[in-house]
This record gives structure tokens, C-alpha cells and sequence, in this order.
């Protein structure tokens, strides 16, 4: 099975990690209901300045159209923009960007 990934980097707006929290449990429940794939985690900045969030799957274009939604309405973001990869980096794997909010 090919390891496909959506990976969101942003610019966080918030003062506490609680927004963001929240959002993981949405989109890890999005991600379970439709049955595409798992929601890894992220990485912050220490200043809560920035991050980043893995989600992988067998197709990242079902999984991006499952959480999608979520992310370009998450208010916790400034700036957020989702990279998808067709399959494993050390493959050379294809991928798209997409700005999510701006």
C-alpha cells in the first residue's frame, strides 16, 4: 500500500494550545468516520508561533476532501496551507500545495 500524506503548516492565532486540541479530536474524528486514513499529530513552535500536522492514508485526495472543511473554517489558524503527497518521500512521490487560508 502506497503511504499517501496531507500535511497542513501553519501560523497559529491563538495564545493556548486549547483551540488546536480541539480541532485535532474534530479532524481525528472526521478522519475515523470516513474511514481514510489517521491523523498523526503536529509539531508547535514553542512561542505558538507556527506548526505543522501529518495526516496519512492510502489516497490523500479523500483525505484532503475529508478535512478540507475543517481546516479552512478552523479560526486557531492565520495561515494555513496543506501540502498533499502521492506517496512515500524517498520515492520521489508527487505532490500539490494548497493555501487554505491566507
Amino acid at each position: 500500500m502506497t503511504e499517501h500524506a496531507v500535511i497542513v503548516r501553519f501560523t497559529y492565532a491563538e495564545r493556548t494550545l486549547a483551540p488546536l486540541v480541539a480541532l485535532e479530536r474534530r479532524l481525528r474524528g472526521a478522519i475515523e468516520t470516513a474511514a481514510v486514513g489517521d491523523y498523526d499529530g503536529n509539531q508547535i513552535a514553542r512561542d505558538l508561533s507556527r506548526g505543522v500536522l501529518w495526516m496519512y492514508g492510502p489516497d490523500a485526495e479523500a483525505l484532503f476532501q475529508v478535512v478540507r472543511p475543517l481546516l479552512v473554517e478552523a479560526p486557531c489558524f492565520s495561515r494555513a496551507e496543506a501540502t498533499l503527497r502521492f506517496g512515500m518521500p524517498a520515492h520521489g512521490a508527487p505532490q500539490r500545495t494548497e493555501l487554505l487560508r491566507d
